[in-house]
């Protein structure tokens, strides 16, 4: 016996239209009214402040991207602190920027961790570099294991003081490669 003996042949009530759009937008909504126009800013708001108004000491670091320069950087000078070893190798190029490069592994922690760190590293560097860097230098901050642990005023006097090491090198302890 098939199930289809059991249906009535009756249709049910009346069905809704289909919705067909209109070719002139939304039916239910006045399309002659203009809505006003959006209030924009004259000059835009800027965070940072623009080129001609930096003065040499606020002046962006550059970033090293390339592993050669990285290596490059490793055959310079080296100073190891508590929280982070510096390298610091001058380009030679003629170029007065200073470049940075931060390298933290994953022996130092997860990726929550290293990031905190690179961020770290990366505002010690922008307020310490451009008054105690070396021109036309390229600088790595390679991360350790107690560096994220540290006190931020800690980790910002070890790199003067590393940065001053290296300009000043005494009975070898800044050691070239």
């Amino acid at each position: 016996m098939s199930d289809e003996a059991h249906f009535s042949a009756e249709q049910s009530g009346p069905q809704a239209a289909p919705w067909i759009p209109r070719p002139h937008g939304d039916g239910s909504r006045p399309q002659d009214i203009a809505c006003p126009p959006v209030a924009w800013p004259q000059e835009p708001e800027r965070l940072n402040q623009p080129e001609a108004v930096r003065t040499p000491a606020q002046a962006p670091l550059g970033i090293i991207r390339k592993r050669a320069d990285f290596l490059a950087c490793n055959r310079g000078k080296r100073q190891p602190m508590p929280g982070f070893v510096l390298l610091v190798r001058d380009r030679k190029d003629g170029d007065a920027a200073m470049r940075l490069g931060i390298t933290v592994t994953k022996k130092i922690g997860g990726a929550v961790v290293r990031n905190r760190m690179k961020r770290r590293f990366r505002a010690l560097a922008r307020q310490v570099l451009p008054a105690s860097g070396f021109a036309g230098a390229d600088h790595v901050l390679i991360g350790r294991e107690g560096g994220i642990e540290r006190d931020y005023a800690q980790l910002a006097g070890e790199l003067e003081k590393a940065l001053r090491k290296i300009r000043e090198p005494r009975h070898g302890k800044a050691r070239a490669r």
